[in-house]
């Protein structure tokens, strides 16, 4: 179900609730304290945007394999704006871009037992109707910016529910390759040749995105041939 509510401090503390189940979404119009990654805010205007928060129940899912649950998500986001004609791709770990702009940004929490996932939540905002950003944000782009159309929000929510439901169905079924093979096709960069700077040196290097480990590692080629594998801040793309 979808509940949709007007204000409150982050949908991510609230779909921690018992009352929340798997498939669950909350969609807020505000939130005080809505959480980015890296420890940033995250801020929207109300009306304009969707900030919600997904319930998963991943229990099927080893810790191992949690990597492959931001796949699953990041593909179902891609799968919706297919369905608006908006070609999109995953920017590693999981932003949203078009061409170099980000549409959408993506907070995950575990919770774990074991060594099994136990709750996931899944804190998304898309940019669906802003035309003024911050000029502080760096890249920030929205649905009606890249089309010049103007979209019902719930028509948005609604399609990714559907979209993610249908991915998590795979994951589920245990469809992990093509889930990776997908993942790949769409990742940012992939294949180009483009500047990044290695973490914590700050060196930059040029080199092309080659694909991803089902753990999480982006592996980048750089021009002389060699490979390397980074993990989660080893590695910032220079845009």
């Amino acid at each position: 179900m979808i509940f949709h509510i007007e204000k409150t401090t982050s949908t991510n503390d609230d779909a921690r609730r018992e009352e929340f189940r798997e498939g669950d979404i909350i969609w807020a119009e505000h939130q005080s304290a809505g959480r980015g990654q890296r420890g940033h805010t995250w801020t929207s205007p109300e009306g304009e945007n969707l900030t919600f928060s997904l319930v998963l129940e991943p229990t099927f899912l080893p810790v191992s394999d949690q990597f492959m649950l931001l796949e699953t998500i990041a593909l179902a986001l891609c799968d919706t704006f297919e369905k608006f004609d908006i070609e999109t791709r995953i920017k590693w770990t999981n932003d949203i871009y078009r061409l170099d702009r980000k549409l959408v940004g993506i907070l995950i929490e575990h919770n774990y037992s074991g060594n099994r996932l136990s709750r996931t939540i899944a804190g998304i905002g898309i940019n669906v109707n802003q035309e003024v950003f911050d000029p502080a944000l760096p890249n920030p782009v929205s649905m009606r910016q890249i089309t010049r159309r103007e979209y019902d929000r719930e028509e948005v929510l609604n399609t990714f529910h559907r979209a993610m439901m249908k991915r998590y169905g795979q994951l589920r079924r245990g469809e992990s390759e093509q889930i990776q093979r997908d993942y790949h096709r769409k990742m940012y960069r992939i294949g180009e040749f483009r500047p990044y700077r290695e973490l914590p040196s700050g060196k930059v290097i040029r080199a092309a995105v080659q694909g991803v480990r089902p753990t999480g590692e982006l592996i980048l080629r750089k021009e002389d041939g060699t490979r390397r594998e980074y993990l989660f801040r080893e590695v910032e793309f220079i845009l």
